[in-house]
C-alpha cells in the first residue's frame, strides 16, 4: 500500500516542503530510503525497528521502500524520523489516512520509542502558518518554539502516543504562542562599565555605537580594557521586539544552538568567535549550507577580539556583510542568502607585542614586523568601520580611585532614547540608512559640511568613509536631541575616524 505524509527540508534558513512516500508490497523484509539521503537520514531505518519494537507495534510484513522527494535535494537530519515512522503505520493501515491530511512531522526517534528534540522547528513553524498547514507534529521539547511561529502544534512525547493521537483523534494540549512571545525579558549577565576604570573616551565611543548601531574599533595594549570594554556594549542594547526576537530565535534554532523548551531570544545575541575560526565558520556555508557568526550575530553584536589574528579570507569576506547587511554564499552545489545586520566590535594591539606608542613599556617590534602585523587588517575593511578608538595604558589612579563612573543601565537609558529618536524619525538606526537617506536625514549646516569637505581633502578619506562621517555625526546630533548636524558634531566624527596609527602601515 502507498502512503504520504508531510515534513521539510531546511536550505539555510529557507524552508523547502519534503513529501515522504512509503510503499509497502511483497518481498523479503527490507527496509530502503531514497531520495538523496545523508547517512543520517539513512540510519533512520536502524531507530524505526527498535522504535516500533518498544513502542509494542509490529513493522509490517515486507519490502518497505521510503522516497523522500524531492529527490534532487540533499536531505539531512535526524528530524526525518517521525514523518518516516507516520508514513510507515499509514502505509501498513495503522493509522488512518484522512488523520495525517494537512499535518507536518518532525522528530527524532529514540530507540525506546520516545520523541526527541530536533533543530530549525520554529522557521518551518513560520513556513506551516504561510502554507495554512493543520498542525505541526513535533517533540514535546520543540512545542514552545513551535508555538511562537503561529502555527497548530501537537506535541508529543513517544510513538504511541503519536499513534494513539492519529487513530483516536487525541490531541494533547499544546502552549500558546502568547506564552512564548509575550512577557518580560529575562536578566542577562552583562559587564557593567562602572566595573571599567578610566577609559572614559572609550565608553563614549561604546555609547555612540550602541546609539547608532555603528561599527567600532578598539587599539590599545595589552591590559587596557579593550575586551572589557567591547563586552559591556551588550548591556546597552535594548531588548529586541518580536518581529526581531522570532527572526534571531529561527537562525539559532536552524543552526541547532537553540535549547530545548527555550523561550525567544529577547536580548541582541552578543558572537564572539576564537581568532581560529575559519571562514566557513565565520561567514557560513559547508557541505550542506548552515548560517556562519555573522549571521548568529543578526540583530546583535559581532565580536573580533585580536583582530588581525583571525584568517585573511575569513577578514576579507565580512566586506559584503558590513555594506549590505546579508551574506551571500556561493558553492557549485548551492548559492543561499544569509541574513547579517550587526554591530561590528573589534580590538587588535598596534602591534606584534603590544607596546607601540606605550610611554612605559619599549616596542621591540622592527618598522617591518609592525607593517605586516597591520597589514593583516586591510584598507577596505578599515574604511567599513565607523569608530577606530585609540585605548591607552590606564593609569594607576584610576586604578586606586574611589570613582567608578556611570553605569550600564544609566547608559543604557540614553541609548534607548537616542534609538527611539532615530526609529520615529526615519524608521531605521542612522547606521542602517542607505545613500538618499543618508543625504535625506543626516544632511549637516554648511559650515559643518565645509568641515567635513576640507576634512576629505586634507586625510584623503573615501566617499564611503565620507558617507559613514555623516551617519555618526548624525547619531552625535541625535545624544544631544539637536535637530541639525553641526560643525563640533562631524569634528568628533572625524576625530573617531581618523586614527594614523590604525591606518598606516
Amino acid at each position: 500500500m502507498l502512503a504520504q505524509v508531510r515534513s521539510v527540508a531546511l536550505w539555510g534558513l529557507d524552508v523547502v516542503p519534503v513529501t515522504v512516500e512509503t510503499d509497502v508490497g511483497d518481498g523479503l523484509p527490507r527496509t530502503h530510503i531514497v531520495g538523496l539521503p545523508d547517512s543520517t537520514v539513512r540510519e533512520s531505518q536502524e531507530r524505526l525497528v527498535s522504535a516500533f519494537k518498544h513502542s509494542g507495534i509490529d513493522l509490517p510484513d515486507g519490502r518497505i521502500v521510503i522516497n523522500l522527494s524531492p529527490t534532487d535535494l540533499r536531505k539531512t537530519g535526524s528530524h526525518y524520523d517521525l514523518p518516516i515512522a507516520a508514513a510507515v503505520a499509514l502505509a501498513s493501515g495503522r493509522v488512518p489516512r484522512m488523520r495525517t491530511a494537512d499535518l507536518v512531522f518532525l522528530g527524532e526517534l529514540a530507540l525506546d520509542g520516545s520523541v526527541r528534540p530536533v533543530p530549525g522547528v520554529l522557521p518551518a513553524a513560520r513556513w506551516a502558518r504561510g502554507q495554512g498547514v493543520r498542525a505541526l507534529v513535533v517533540p514535546e521539547g520543540n512545542a514552545r518554539e513551535a508555538a511562537a511561529g503561529g502555527v497548530a502544534v501537537w506535541p508529543v512525547a513517544n510513538l504511541s502516543q503519536m499513534f494513539r493521537m492519529l487513530w483516536e483523534g487525541e490531541v494533547p494540549e499544546a502552549p500558546k504562542a502568547s506564552v512564548v512571545s509575550v512577557g518580560s525579558p529575562a536578566p542577562r549577565p552583562i559587564v557593567d562599565l562602572a566595573d571599567v576604570r578610566g577609559q572614559l573616551p572609550a565608553k563614549r565611543g561604546l555609547e555612540v555605537a550602541a546609539s547608532g548601531g555603528h561599527n567600532l574599533l578598539f587599539v590599545g595594549p595589552p591590559g587596557s580594557g579593550k575586551t572589557l570594554l567591547a563586552r559591556g556594549l551588550s548591556g546597552l542594547l535594548p531588548a529586541l521586539g518580536d518581529e526581531e526576537a522570532i527572526e534571531a530565535t529561527c537562525i539559532h534554532s536552524a543552526a541547532g544552538l537553540l535549547r530545548p523548551g527555550h523561550d525567544l531570544l529577547r536580548w541582541p545575541p552578543f558572537r564572539a568567535p576564537h581568532h581560529t575560526a575559519s571562514a566557513t565558520a565565520l561567514l557560513g556555508g559547508g557541505t550542506t549550507p548552515k548560517p556562519g557568526e555573522v549571521t548568529l550575530a543578526h540583530h546583535g553584536v559581532l565580536f573580533l577580539d585580536e583582530l588581525p589574528e583571525f584568517r585573511r579570507d575569513a577578514l576579507e569576506g565580512l566586506r559584503q556583510p558590513l555594506e549590505e547587511n546579508s551574506m551571500v554564499v556561493s558553492r557549485a552545489r548551492y548559492t543561499v542568502r544569509f541574513p547579517a545586520r550587526f554591530t561590528f566590535l573589534a580590538a587588535m594591539n598596534p602591534c606584534p607585542c603590544g607596546h607601540a606608542g606605550d610611554p612605559l613599556r619599549t616596542c621591540r617590534c622592527t618598522p617591518s614586523e609592525v607593517g605586516r602585523y597591520r597589514r593583516r587588517v586591510s584598507g577596505p575593511l578599515l574604511d567599513r568601520i565607523d569608530l577606530q578608538m585609540q585605548v591607552p595604558r590606564v593609569r594607576p589612579e584610576d586604578l586606586s580611585g574611589a570613582s567608578c563612573g556611570e553605569s550600564t543601565r544609566d547608559v543604557a537609558g540614553r541609548v534607548l532614547a537616542t534609538r527611539e529618536r532615530q526609529l520615529d524619525r526615519q524608521g531605521a538606526l542612522n547606521a542602517h540608512l542607505g545613500l538618499r537617506g543618508t543625504e535625506a536625514r543626516c544632511a549637516p549646516r554648511p559650515d559643518a559640511r565645509r568641515l567635513l569637505e576640507e576634512a576629505l581633502e586634507r586625510f584623503g578619506l573615501s566617499a564611503r568613509a565620507y558617507h559613514r562621517i555623516l551617519r555618526v555625526a548624525r547619531t552625535l546630533a541625535d545624544m544631544e536631541s539637536r535637530n541639525e548636524v553641526e560643525p563640533d558634531h562631524v569634528a568628533e566624527a572625524l576625530q573617531y575616524r581618523v586614527q594614523e596609527d590604525t591606518r598606516s602601515a
